[in-house]
């Protein structure tokens, strides 16, 4: 079975706080890193848990559609990253009637699996 693949695009929080939980599951079978995520107190671990779900969903559906079968307890998480998205800029009221600016981050989330050997 080759890799598959799901990403979600402009999640609102920002790449730092999301690579702290990326970090944990890279690598891990996706049942322990679904568990993992599951007890999480992270409100970026629902964002990914969302999207490695989704990247299970188009493994099983990618194998039923090509006639093969898929061990869902033999795929892994072989890539994972979390890349920076656009930033909405928007500005806060300051001292003396200026204002200054705030950046709220966005993340790109890509999570590929794939069955072990």
């Amino acid at each position: 079975m080759p890799d598959v693949r799901a990403i979600q695009r402009a999640t609102r929080q920002s790449p730092y706080k999301m690579r702290l939980v990326m970090d944990q599951i890279r690598g891990k079978d996706v049942n322990e890193a679904l568990a993992l995520l599951m007890f999480s107190k992270k409100h970026a671990a629902k964002q990914i848990e969302k999207v490695l779900k989704s990247a299970v969903a188009n493994a099983e559906f990618k194998a039923r559609e090509s006639g093969d079968a898929v061990d869902l307890d033999r795929l892994y998480i072989k890539h994972a990253v979390v890349n920076e998205g656009p930033k909405l800029k928007r500005f806060m009221p300051a001292a003396m009637g200026r204002a200054t600016p705030i950046r709220k981050r966005t993340s790109h989330v890509d999570i590929v699996v794939a069955e072990r050997d």
